[in-house]
């Protein structure tokens, strides 16, 4: 049932908006006893679930009890971090969740339903998992708030994946991603139905009924003038999604009619500590890049290769090294078939010897980034020639060079129109 909906590619929803219709939605849920709100965390700063979430706070009061955020593998927020983008709801709310503990498995996917969306190239099952809290907080309202937006795993982000990958385990953390990686990322990227969706919409319809999920979805577009809300859906099935996700490839999604030779993308230093978030500068526009162009990341908060210690060490031991030699990897190492999530980001962080990569980070090394390989620049050097005070989203030039610019990679795909039709 859809609860709520506004959207357009021209509407402007301000905070009044979000909360005028967070509350009609509400309001029509009707009194509850116990509720869960479940946002993305600080890497989806400006999805707007921040401030939706604190509505909800002030909505409900002591009726909201507990805040998840959907960590999947990210690590848990900071209290500073949590400050920055719920404001002044409460911290004790928060509460953290583990991918490799505290979880309950609902139901699995079945092999030979894997095997059909996987064109025959995956035969195991798939575990729907989510956090313990889900099923033994006796909520009679689990609130899932995020952005719908292209996603190189699954092909748009959000509704069902914030409850099964966000809060979920790490066999279906790794099988999911796995599962992405060998179907090929551009045949995923701003696509809605999906290999990976239809495994998660297959769990939906036969292991979570009895939850009483309710998705706040938004769609928010980078505007010259800073993010802008363009829609709010709210829901409790897989219509606020579809509908967000149609407004999200309008806004969303940039079709170009030429093949980009030389990017730069900035990498937000609150929202971007490693390469298994940065590497969306890599996700987003491989689609539009040329054969032999080159990709520049300037990513002053880089701090580490994976969230997850294990995950950092597989990147740093193997390196972005393409789908032929991470497959091959994959079948003579049982580290990474433990790890396949892992195994997956090392397929989507190659460019396949297509284009080059320079990464430019605050926090580490010309070795360490070599190592993984990448090609190094220092970032202050490229600073100064890509200042990003100055540049705008899309096309410049800079000392007679034709460069395109990107300031968060998170909030869109860009795509040469061939590529993506192909």
């Amino acid at each position: 049932m859809l609860y709520y909906k506004r959207g357009s590619e021209t509407d402007n929803l301000s905070l009044e908006d979000l909360q005028a219709g967070l509350y009609a939605a509400l309001d029509k849920l009707g009194k509850k006893h116990k509720v869960l709100a479940i946002p993305p965390d600080g890497t989806r700063f400006y999805s707007r679930a921040g401030d939706l979430t604190n509505m909800c706070w002030k909505y409900y009061g002591p009726t909201l009890t507990d805040i998840l955020p959907a960590l999947g593998t990210h690590v848990p927020m900071s209290e500073k971090e949590i400050a920055r983008m719920f404001g002044d709801t409460p911290v004790g709310l928060f509460r953290n969740h583990d991918w490799r503990t505290g979880l309950a498995t609902l139901g699995r996917v079945p092999s030979d339903f894997m095997m059909e969306v996987s064109e025959g190239k995956l035969d195991y099952d798939w575990p729907a998992q989510v956090d313990n809290l889900l099923v033994e907080g006796n909520f009679d309202l689990i609130l899932s708030l995020g952005q719908v937006v292209p996603h190189e795993v699954i092909g748009m982000a959000n509704y069902n994946k914030n409850i099964f990958v966000g809060t979920g385990g790490a066999e279906g953390i790794n099988k999911s991603h796995f599962l992405g990686a060998v179907y090929g990322m551009e045949r995923i990227m701003g696509r809605v139905d999906t290999p990976v969706r239809k495994v998660l919409n297959y769990a939906s319809d036969n292991f979570v009924r009895s939850l009483p999920i309710v998705y706040v979805q938004t769609v928010v577009a980078a505007t010259p003038q800073g993010p802008v809300t363009r829609g709010l859906y709210i829901g409790d099935d897989i219509e606020c999604f579809r509908l967000a996700a149609q407004l999200s490839l309008k806004v969303n999604f940039q079709m170009l009619e030429n093949r980009l030779k030389k990017v730069v993308v900035y990498l937000d230093p609150h929202e971007f500590k490693s390469t298994w978030l940065g590497n969306k500068s890599i996700y987003r526009t491989r689609m539009a890049m040329a054969d032999g162009g080159e990709l520049i990341v300037l990513a002053p908060g880089l701090k580490e290769f994976g969230e997850d210690k294990e995950i950092d060490r597989l990147i740093r031991k193997y390196g972005y090294i393409g789908t032929e030699r991470v497959l091959d990897s994959v079948k003579k190492n049982p580290e990474l078939q433990n790890n396949l999530s892992a195994a997956a980001h090392l397929v989507h962080g190659s460019s396949e010897d297509r284009f080059s990569i320079t990464y430019c980070p605050g926090n580490v090394s010309k070795a360490e980034i070599e190592s993984i390989n990448f090609k190094y620049a220092h970032l202050d050097t490229m600073l100064k020639i890509y200042d990003p005070q100055k540049l705008i989203d899309g096309y410049n030039t800079v000392n007679g060079e034709n460069i395109f610019y990107i300031s968060n990679p998170g909030m869109g795909l860009w795509s040469w129109r061939e590529r993506f039709i192909s």
